[in-house]
């Protein structure tokens, strides 16, 4: 699986885990289909106000509202734009997913009463205030978490 960025993603989560400081932030990613296997996160949700030094949950209500949101602005083109996973910060912690973080995109993919076959968890954090570090695990149903790579963006 090939995943990549648009360009304004980056910045914008840049400013998000600013604004956060030491506290924990995250949401979902959104992201276009390019080819089979190939997406590009195009948008997120930000909620910034849930989490606390050590811990993430995000609010359901205010992220359905952003899900929504989303589905309108794509003009509801499930086939091209669509959820694609999570994402949190881990400002004061490795980017590795914890335990909990593992059991919970576990839950999403494995839930036979949903469509979601798989989902991307991203893990970031900055270093000294400018560097991102970041984490992305694949869960799939029915299958073993995998670690992937951001793609290079291609022009």
């Amino acid at each position: 699986m090939r995943i990549e960025l648009a360009p304004d993603i980056e910045p914008r989560l840049r400013k998000a885990l600013q604004r956060a400081g030491s506290r924990e932030i995250g949401g979902m990613l959104f992201a276009e289909q390019l080819a089979p296997g190939r997406f590009r996160i195009i948008d997120f949700s930000l909620d910034s106000h849930s989490g606390s030094h050590a811990n993430f949950r995000r609010d359901p209500a205010l992220h359905h509202k952003a899900l929504t949101a989303f589905f309108e602005q794509t003009g509801r083109d499930f086939s091209r734009f669509n959820y694609l996973g999570e994402w949190h910060s881990h400002p004061s912690f490795p980017v590795r997913p914890s335990r909990e973080d593992i059991d919970t995109m576990t839950d999403i993919v494995e839930d036979s009463s949903s469509e979601i076959t798989f989902a991307l968890l991203l893990i970031v954090r900055l270093r000294f205030w400018i560097w991102m570090d970041h984490s992305m695990t694949i869960f799939a149903r029915s299958c073993a978490p995998q670690r992937t790579r951001l793609t290079p963006r291609v022009i």
